[in-house]
């Protein structure tokens, strides 16, 4: 399946001139741990990501004033992305090869179209697992029925 059929298409994003205390305002608003920072432009690429825990390491641990910086002076700049056409398990591949969390989907053009977080995949996987599970006691079930002991 498609990780644009799977991503979250509800993306908390803000621009790279916010500041550190509004993108904490923002997340808090929208209960996300991540912010997709876009260009300035019409494809609405993602050029950064930002995270709570960003937040905490580089501004709070420092006692940095967040009224006086923006995202884009903490945002992840070598930002990975995957084209929402891949695979799943490619995509999951992806996060593990390079060690992220977080992965914005996007379009041809570049532009976002959602993410694939690990708690979202980790919650897809887990479905499928009790899908089989279920598979298996109904497989049981209808074997018992179909096979009574005579």
């Amino acid at each position: 399946m498609s990780v644009g059929t799977l991503c979250n298409r509800e993306v908390a994003v803000t621009g790279a001139n916010t500041t550190i205390a509004e993108a904490a305002r923002l997340m808090r608003r929208r209960h996300v741990g991540d912010l997709v920072i876009l260009a300035e432009d019409e494809e609405r690429r993602p050029v950064g990501l930002v995270t709570d825990r960003d937040l905490v390491l580089e501004i709070l641990a420092e006692g940095v004033d967040p009224e006086s910086i923006t995202v884009a002076d903490v945002m992840t700049r070598s930002l990975e992305t995957i084209d929402e056409d891949a695979d799943f398990w490619d995509a999951l591949h992806h996060m593990r090869r390079h060690g992220i969390r977080r992965l914005p989907v996007v379009n041809a053009a570049g532009g976002l179209e959602g993410i694939l977080t690990l708690d979202d995949a980790l919650e897809l996987v887990s479905e499928a697992l009790s899908d089989l599970v279920g598979l298996i006691s109904r497989e049981s079930e209808q074997e018992k029925e179909s096979r009574p002991i005579r």
